[in-house]
């Protein structure tokens, strides 16, 4: 937090973009950090001033400035600098249209290396007190300058003594050195999959806390529709008398059930689109394989919907019963079952249920009178009127 200068904000939340949190340069540094986390050697950024004013600019390329310093290698791509930025880089790496390389090399202080060789280019214009570098650079390695002094860039440059100077040292930089050995990592990630579980539960969990609009919206959407429906079949449970009156309402409960279920697999969508860009930074910067994300993605979920199946059900049941009651949820399951058992074993085990019933003074689907023929009659919800 110190090396990227973010320590007053350690306990800012990042937020959207353009919405709330931090803003782009904070969060260009937020991401150096946590690539800093890994303690890596080497650094790719890719255009990290890029739509930063002045000062944005200055203060990212101040934390670059800082990370190298520690020791570490930062390879960054950038278009149009300005001289401070341009000069707070050690070594350039120029190419022209095509991607050929037109100068590789240190730039030097305050650019004297870059500036030198391409003045000592015959027909190269001299580069003016006070202008930029940079800016500089590009004008004269154009194509229309190379059409004007018949010459390719490219070439002058594998035919400079700078060319060969780089070759020699990359040939010595690719011979091990005697006695080293090949880099082994014996699994691709440096975490273990349980590892990868816990952090990723424990990033989803605070996700899911801080984020109070879909939380809300899915808990009144679920009340809203257990009133609906109570509404709907206001004691209902006192008015069945045969058999299809009961699949009618078990049918349409079922219905509002996938109703809810459906609405939640939708609300969960923008949830997950908002954190799509920084999984697949994370899961290239090899921090947690897919699998581990999607368990935590579904185990989070998971609480919340037993809280609004419990919701639900309880509307539903004390609206339709009438009556709240615990002992009511099992026995009317199971009494639900009764319509596909067998006929000879129906009759005793209704006659437990509803003297269970009595006992008990429960809710439950039981006819007041079962007969042979399965004259289904009075089917009530209050035990203790059986």
């Amino acid at each position: 937090m110190e090396l990227v200068e973010l320590k007053p904000l350690r306990r800012a939340l990042v937020g959207l973009p353009g919405v709330n949190g931090l803003s782009t340069e904070q969060r260009k540094r937020l991401t150096i950090a946590v690539e800093l986390v890994a303690n890596p050697s080497i650094i790719f950024m890719d255009e990290p001033t890029s739509g930063l004013d002045a000062r944005a600019a200055a203060i990212v390329m101040r934390t670059v400035r800082n990370t190298v310093d520690t020791g570490r290698t930062v390879v960054c791509t950038i278009h149009q600098p300005s001289i401070d930025i341009f000069e707070s880089f050690d070594e350039l790496l120029l190419m022209k249209q095509g991607g050929k390389e037109i100068y590789v090399g240190p730039l030097g202080p305050h650019s004297s290396n870059l500036i030198s060789y391409f003045e000592e280019i015959e027909g190269v214009n001299k580069i003016k007190d006070g202008y930029n570098p940079a800016t500089w650079m590009f004008e004269v390695t154009t194509s229309a300058k190379e059409m004007e002094l018949g010459i390719d860039f490219a070439d002058v440059y594998k035919n400079s003594v700078l060319y060969r100077r780089n070759k020699e040292l990359v040939k010595e930089l690719s011979s091990p050195a005697p006695g080293s050995r090949d880099l082994y990592f014996p699994s691709q990630y440096s975490t273990s999959f349980f590892t990868q579980c816990l952090a990723c539960l424990w990033k989803q969990h605070w996700s899911y806390w801080r984020n109070c609009p879909y939380t809300a919206q899915s808990f009144i959407y679920t009340i809203a529709v257990s009133v609906l429906y109570g509404s709907m079949f206001w004691n209902n449970g006192s008015k069945i008398e045969k058999k299809q009156d009961l699949f009618n309402a078990m049918g349409s409960m079922y219905a509002v059930v996938l109703l809810v279920g459906v609405k939640n697999s939708f609300s969960v969508q923008p949830v997950v689109a908002v954190e799509r860009t920084v999984y697949y930074r994370e899961r290239a910067a090899g921090m947690y394989s897919a699998f581990p994300y999607a368990f935590a993605q579904v185990l989070i979920e998971l609480p919340y919907a037993l809280v609004q199946a419990v919701v639900y059900s309880t509307i539903i049941y004390a609206m339709i019963a009438r009556v709240f009651n615990f002992m009511g949820f099992p026995i009317g399951g199971g009494s639900i079952l009764r319509v596909v058992m067998d006929q000879g074993k129906e009759q005793a085990i209704l006659e437990g249920m509803r003297h269970l019933a009595r006992e008990k003074g429960t809710a439950s689907f039981l006819p007041h009178k079962t007969t042979g023929n399965q004259n289904w009659r009075n089917f009530l919800f209050l035990g203790n009127s059986c």
